[in-house]
Formats: C-alpha cells, structure tokens, sequence
C-alpha cells in the first residue's frame, strides 16, 4: 500500500483510477482493459508529478525526506555493497539497532559503511529507535572507523535520522560526550570520509556522522540544527509556523549547496526516491565511486588537510591556505586584496582621520 503526502491528493485520485482501468473485473463483471485510457491517465499522473515536485517549498521536501515509503540505508547497503559484513556493540554497553554498521566492497574495493537506520514497518522502528542514535551507537562507530583508519579503509556514512535520542538513559551513559568523541574521530581521519543525507540530518545527531570529506545530499533531503517544528515552537510558540521556519532555517539540499555547507546534490527521479529505488541506489553508487576516485592521489595527511581546510571555509570569505610556518598542519588564512585594504586601514585609521581633520581645518582656512 502506498503512502501519499497532503500535497498529492490529486495524484493518489489518479493512481487509484489506473488501478481500476488496469482490472479486468468491472461492476457489471469481466470486461476489456483500456490500455489508451491508461497510457493518457499515467502520462497526466506524470505531469502532475512534475509540476508538484518541481515546485516544492522547504517544509513540503522535509515531509518528503520523512516520507514512509523512501529507501533507507538498509536498501542502499544491499544495492550499492557487497559482502557487507555487520559488526555490533561498542565494547562498552551494548549495541544500538538505530545504526548499521560494517564492512563491504565496493566495485572490489573495501570500505566501512555506516547507515542510520529509521526502520521499515512500526515494529522495526521501534526495534531501531526511529533512528535516532544512542551513546553506544556513536561508540560502535567510532571503534570501527578507527579500526578503518588503521588499515587504510575509506568511510561512506548514510545519514537519515530527526537527531540523537534525548532520553535520560542516553544522557547518564555520556551522549553529548560520544557525539563530540564522534565528530573529533571523523575530523581526525587520515581515510577518505564521505557522508550522504538520505532523509532527515538532524542535528548534532547527524553531523557526529558527516564531519567528511564530501557531504552529499539527495534532491529531497533535509540537513539542520533543530527541525521546522521545533524552531517553530521556541521563535513564535507556534509548531504550525513551520512553513516559515523551514522557509528561514535553508535546511534543503539546494540552499546548503549555495552556502558551501555540502559539496553535491543527487537529482531524485520525478516524485522523490521512492518511486523508483532501483535508479537513485546507481546514481548514489555512481557518486560514490567518483568521490572516492578523487582521493586516490592523495596522500593520508593530504586528505586529513582536506577535510579541516573544507571546515574551517564554511562560513567564512576567505579560507585558508597552506603554510609550512604553521604546526597546525600547516593552516593559515588566504587574504584577498578587499581584506589586506580594509586590515590596513583598521590598524591605521587614527593616522588616517588626523590626517583628514588636519586636511578640513586647512579648507576651511583657506575658504575664511
């Protein structure tokens, strides 16, 4: 059975009309199937589909990246990986269903995979926590991207969950703690790390994740602080603001490229991932294979500067350039000309206005 979002009732009239067409048992019994009046129903269903997602506002792609029916990490591992291996617990505590974890191969190369995982049906997302991660979750993944580091293994990271689980058990076994412990290791890496947000990249839940090299979104995913609800709740008391906190917030996939918080964007086929899983698992192992290609070259310190010179520019006009003068693995600001004017005349700007005090005082000598 599939499932419609609020914005698609004209399009579930018209998939349940083909359904109809497509039975050969009418009211009045067995009758001939209208393949025409099919063909002319699905092409006005494909038209629908396209004027609606192309024009989709950021809180209708957050009911998208939520959507029951989008493929989740479990699907992409058995599409994209093979002899993908699982590995659990965290040595500590226990094992957390919310994340997937292993090893596997890749067109025959060995990578660690790391899913988030929503779960499928309502017993597995509760068996899975709704996907949001527990403190021996991001231990279990720390402990294998360290073992990956160790051995020379890339990470590709599969992010889809609303945020780390806030409940108190998670809070007494040290969660903010594992998700800082989580983003230090993924920074500290000296293997490629590529992170791609399939859903929902909520919060510190997801970045202790996506602190990559490469962080790639699908067309409909969403990637924030906090959700459109929650943002909605604490800025107007009102949860049902969250068309204008989404609007506000720029947590879609086009608007992240823009502010150079993530590096690409996976086109999704016309009415979201869904629809058609078997083409957007190739387009998503396409990317892959083409992220992971770009670091071959690259010695493991060169892909560790990477991954710190891509963080320390968002946000920022200049960036930074490398500088053996540093210790810091050689980081140190590139100035452009409009900053080495402006830095000048911030630290002379008292020569400069006496300069013009004493320049007025001569005019207006000079006029009287």
């Amino acid at each position: 059975m599939k499932n419609y979002l609020d914005f698609e009732k004209e399009i579930k009239a018209l998939e349940e009309e083909v359904d109809g067409l497509k039975s050969p048992f009418g009211s009045e019994g067995i009758s001939e199937v209208d393949t025409n009046k099919i063909k002319i129903t699905q092409q006005e269903i494909n038209q629908k589909l396209k004027d609606i997602y192309s024009n989709l506002d950021s809180w209708q792609k957050t009911q998208v990246a939520r959507h029951e029916d989008r493929p989740k990490a479990s699907y992409y591992i058995k599409k994209i990986f093979s002899q993908f291996t699982l590995l659990s617990g965290d040595r500590y505590f226990g094992d957390d269903k919310s994340v997937t974890a292993g090893f596997g191969l890749i067109e025959n190369k060995s990578v660690l995979i790391i899913g988030q995982e929503k779960g499928e049906d309502l017993n597995s997302r509760i068996e899975r926590n709704f996907g949001m991660m527990s403190p021996e979750g991001y231990r279990k993944c720390i402990r294998l991207m360290k073992l990956a580091d160790r051995f020379n293994i890339p990470v590709i990271s599969f992010i889809d969950t609303p945020g780390a689980y806030p409940g108190i058990g998670a809070e007494q076994r040290g969660q903010a703690s594992a998700i800082a412990n989580s983003i230090e290791c993924c920074m500290s890496l000296t293997v490629p790390n590529i992170s791609i947000i399939i859903g929902e990249g909520g919060s510190g839940g997801a970045i202790a994740l996506a602190s990559s090299n490469k962080v790639i979104m699908l067309e409909n995913s969403i990637y924030s602080v906090i959700s459109p609800e929650g943002c909605a709740s604490i800025l107007w008391r009102d949860p049902k603001k969250s068309l204008q906190a989404a609007e506000a917030m720029k947590l879609t996939a086009k608007d992240l490229l823009q502010l150079g918080i993530i590096d690409e964007v996976i086109s999704e086929p016309l009415g979201g991932a869904h629809r058609d899983s078997e083409s957007i698992a190739e387009d998503i192992k396409h990317s892959k294979l083409k992220n992971l290609k770009s670091f071959e070259n690259f010695s493991r310190e060169e892909v560790y500067d990477h991954r710190k010179a891509k963080f320390l520019q968002i946000g920022r006009e200049r960036g930074f350039n490398q500088s053996s003068n540093m210790g810091d693995k050689g980081l140190s600001y590139k100035e452009t000309n409009y900053h080495k004017i402006r830095s000048h005349l911030d630290k002379n700007k008292i020569v400069y206005i006496g300069v013009g005090l004493i320049l007025i005082v001569g005019l207006v000598s000079i006029i009287y």
